[in-house]
């Protein structure tokens, strides 16, 4: 006897499709990444992704918020779960950064698809700019809470001490041990708040 028939929900099958948008610029980059490659990945027809988006471009888009929510959970896990001193808050932010699920080789492959399309597409540049300006404003308060002068130059300063330690540990995990990317974070973060 066949099993009925069932259709799955909208949003699971959009969610589907941003996921294989993801793994598909991991896997191939800017380059293969298509609707005819995410389509495969989602095991869905090119018309579906089209009910669901307007193009490759927007769910490219979309990836990338669904991407930057997750760090930004991840990263608002830690500093929750890190309890009410601030300058524990502070680390926990920081070193939240190089564990799972944001130090993941296969969430660099797919950020470098993102960074790479900062330049040549306007909506991914909004996301970006967006999601940096995010970042910064939680690490300005969370230096605040600890003192910190100049605020605002030490989280542009810690943002891309992160940004660097982090794609550096992610293309070569033995260069240096996720401590030693969180013992110089925490250095530079003493200078400004001590």
């Amino acid at each position: 006897m066949r099993a009925p028939f069932t259709r799955e929900a909208a949003d699971v099958r959009r969610q589907a499709l941003v996921v294989a948008a993801e793994a598909v610029l991991a896997r191939e980059g800017v380059a293969g990444t298509s609707v005819r490659a995410i389509c495969a990945e989602a095991g869905v027809s090119a018309g579906l992704l089209r009910h669901y988006f307007e193009g490759v471009d927007e769910l490219i888009a979309a990836a990338y918020e669904a991407v930057d929510q997750r760090i930004d959970a991840a990263l608002e896990t830690a500093v929750t779960g890190a309890g009410k001193d601030p300058r524990v808050r502070l680390s926990a932010y920081l070193a939240a950064s190089f564990a799972p699920p944001v130090l993941d080789p296969d969430l660099l492959a797919a950020w470098i698809g993102f960074w790479g399309l900062v330049k040549t597409k306007p909506r991914i540049a909004a996301i970006h700019a967006a999601s940096y300006a995010a970042y910064r404003a939680r690490l300005e308060t969370l230096l605040a809470d600890c003192g910190a002068r100049e605020r605002r130059l030490a989280a542009i300063a810690l943002t891309a001490m992160v940004d660097g330690l982090w794609l550096e540990l992610c293309l070569d995990p033995s260069a240096f041990a996720p401590a030693d990317a969180i013992r110089a974070l925490e250095t530079a973060a003493n200078a400004w708040t001590t």
